[in-house]
C-alpha cells in the first residue's frame, strides 16, 4: 500500500463472509501483496489467476518472504499460516484494498465512464463541468490522473487495486468532493472497481473490440456492463442511447438512468448546428432549455461525450448553462481529434481511433468539413485480434482517397504481416502505400497533401512511444508533423525568397 493511505487492520471473516477461512478464526489484515517477488513480511499474500500465470505457483516464495496469510481461490497447504478460499481473488483483493485505505469513495462522489471510444474525452469534459459547478474533482484516465493537488502522467503508475484505493483516498483527504475515473475493459474483467461505491455510471458506446482478450463480442458486451454493480443504492446510469448495446443495458436497468443522444429521442439532445474543420456548433436540449454549445473538438464522438458531461452536471444539481460553460472551457483533448496548424495550406488532425469503427468516425466527420482529398496514415497494433485489421484497411478505402498503412505498435508482431492483414481489406492499392517507418510516412502524407487536402494521422493520439519488438522509444505523431510542417514551411519559405530575388534582380 502506498505510505500516505493510513494503515487499518482489516478483518477478512467481516469483510468476506463467503470466505472459507482456514487454520484460525480470523485473518486480521494490515497490507497485501499480489507480486510474490514483492511480499514483506506480514503482507496477506493474493494468488491471482491471469492469463499466462497463476499466483497459487508462488504461495511457497510468498510465504518464505513472510506472508502472515494467503488469499487463494483454491485451498493450498501451507503450515502455519492462515489460507481464505474465496470465489475471486480479484474482486477480494479490491474490497481488502479499499478497506485499508478507509473505503474513501464512501466519501467521494465517484462517476466511472467506460466504453469502446470516448472515455478519456467525456472523463475531460465530465470533470470540467463539475469544476464549473463549483465542485472540487480528482480524476484517473489515459492521461494520467489528480488527487486534488499534484497531477501524475500516467507513465509514472500503473492503475491496481492498491493504488487506485490510495488515488481515491487523496482525492479525498485533499479535500475533493467528486472523483471521475476512466474504466477500461480489462479494468472490468480485473475487477479494478471492486470495493469501490459508484455514484454515477457512464458508457459511451459500446463497439467489438479487444476480442483478444475478451474472447467474444457477447462476453466483451457482459464485461462493460459490469461497471453497472458498483452502482450505489440510488446511483445513477448515463448512457448513450444512439448505441444499441448501450440502449440494450437501459432495458436491464434497475435504478434511474438519464439517455444522451444525437439521433434518439433521449433526456439529453443536440442537433448539429453548423460544423467546420476548425468548430462545430450544437444545439443542446435538456428538458426545458436549449442551450448553443459551441466545441473546438469537431465530430459526433466529441459532440456525444459532451451531452454524457451535461448529462452527469444535471444528476449534481448542476443547470445546462453552467454545463456549457465547462464544457465550453476544453478548447482540444490531447489526440483526440486534434487539429494540427502551423500555417499550412490544408487541414492535419491526429486521432486515436485505432479500429474500423474509430476509423469510420473519424474520417466521416472529416469528409463532411473538408474540400479535398482525404489522405490517412494509419496502422493496427501487434497482439491484438488480427480479425480487425482487413476490416480497418475496408473502412479506410471506403472513405479516404489515399491511404498510407505504417507501423503503429508492432510490439513483437512481424509489421510486414499486420501491413498484410490491413492490405487484405482493400479491393484495390491503387491508392495505397505501405511505409513501415511511421515519420516517413507521416512526412510522406504531409509532403503530398495539396491545398484543400486533409491528412488524419490515426492510432496513436496523445501516446508519445513506439512499441518496436520488446523495446519502446520516443514517438509522438503531434510532435513528428508539428516538426515536419515547420520543416516544410522554412522550405517553402526560402524557395519563395530564391524566387523573389530572382525576379529582383
Amino acid at each position: 500500500m502506498d505510505d500516505s493511505v493510513p494503515a487499518v487492520r482489516v478483518s477478512l471473516r467481516r469483510l468476506l463472509p463467503e470466505a472459507a477461512i482456514y487454520h484460525s478464526d480470523d485473518i486480521e489484515v494490515t497490507s497485501c501483496a499480489s507480486d510474490s517477488r514483492g511480499v514483506q513480511p506480514g503482507d496477506l499474500f493474493v494468488a491471482l489467476v491471469g492469463h499466462e500465470c497463476d499466483g497459487h505457483e508462488f504461495v511457497d516464495e510468498a510465504v518464505f518472504r513472510g506472508a502472515s496469510a494467503l488469499l487463494v481461490e483454491r485451498y493450498v497447504a501451507a503450515p502455519g499460516v492462515p489460507v481464505c478460499v474465496v470465489p475471486d481473488s480479484r474482486a477480494a483483493q479490491g474490497q481488502i484494498c479499499q478497506a485499508l485505505a478507509g473505503r474513501p469513495s464512501e466519501r467521494l462522489k465517484v462517476i466511472a465512464v467506460t466504453g469502446t471510444s470516448g472515455k478519456t474525452s467525456a472523463v475531460c469534459l465530465t470533470t470540467s463541468v463539475l469544476e464549473a459547478g463549483g465542485r472540487n474533482v480528482g480524476w484517473i484516465d489515459s492521461f494520467g490522473a489528480f488527487d486534488g493537488e499534484i497531477a501524475t502522467p500516467a507513465g509514472e503508475f500503473s492503475l491496481q487495486p492498491a493504488s487506485l484505493a490510495a488515488w481515491l483516498a487523496r482525492m479525498a483527504a485533499n479535500g475533493c468532493t467528486h472523483a471521475v475515473i476512466e474504466v477500461s475493459s480489462q479494468d472490468l474483467a480485473r475487477s479494478l472497481l471492486s470495493g469501490v461505491e459508484v455514484d454515477v455510471a457512464c458508457v459511451t458506446n459500446v463497439r467489438p473490440k479487444h476480442l483478444e482478450v475478451h474472447n467474444s463480442s457477447q462476453s466483451y458486451r457482459e464485461v462493460k456492463s459490469r461497471i453497472f454493480r458498483h452502482l450505489r443504492p440510488g446511483g445513477a446510469a448515463v448512457l448513450n442511447l444512439d448505441d444499441p448495446i448501450c440502449a440494450g443495458y437501459l432495458e436491464k436497468m434497475n435504478g434511474p438512468a438519464l439517455c444522451v443522444g444525437l439521433l434518439s429521442n433521449a433526456d439529453v439532445t443536440a442537433g448539429i448546428v453548423e460544423r467546420t474543420a476548425s468548430e462545430q456548433t450544437l444545439l443542446v436540449s435538456a428538458g426545458c432549455d436549449a442551450l448553443p454549445l459551441r466545441t473546438r473538438t469537431v465530430g459526433d464522438l466529441h459532440a456525444t461525450c459532451a451531452l454524457i458531461a451535461a448529462a452527469v452536471g444535471l444528476l449534481e444539481g448542476i443547470d445546462a448553462a453552467t454545463a456549457v460553460r465547462g464544457i465550453e472551457r476544453i478548447e482540444w483533448i490531447a489526440g483526440r481529434m486534434e487539429r494540427l496548424d502551423c500555417g499550412q495550406p490544408f487541414h492535419v488532425f491526429v486521432d486515436s481511433a485505432d479500429s474500423a469503427d474509430g476509423l469510420c468516425g473519424a474520417l466521416e466527420t472529416l469528409r463532411e468539413v473538408v474540400d479535398g482529398r482525404l489522405i490517412c496514415v494509419f496502422g493496427a497494433k501487434g497482439s491484438r485480434d488480427r480479425g480487425i485489421r482487413p476490416l480497418m484497411g475496408q473502412a479506410v478505402e471506403a472513405i479516404a482517397d489515399l491511404a498510407i498503412v505504417t507501423d503503429d505498435d508492432p510490439g513483437e508482431d512481424e509489421p510486414s504481416r499486420i501491413a498484410a492483414d490491413i492490405l487484405r481489406g482493400f479491393e484495390s492499392l491503387e491508392q495505397v502505400v505501405v511505409m513501415h517507418d511511421r515519420a516517413k510516412a507521416i512526412g510522406w502524407a504531409l509532403a503530398h497533401a495539396e491545398p484543400g487536402d486533409c491528412v488524419l494521422i490515426a492510432g496513436k493520439g496523445h501516446e508519445a512511444s513506439q512499441l518496436v519488438g520488446r523495446q519502446r522509444y520516443w514517438f509522438d505523431d503531434r510532435e513528428v508533423a508539428r516538426q515536419l510542417l515547420h520543416d516544410r514551411a522554412k522550405s517553402l519559405g526560402a524557395l519563395t525568397e530564391s524566387f523573389r530575388r530572382l525576379r529582383a534582380g
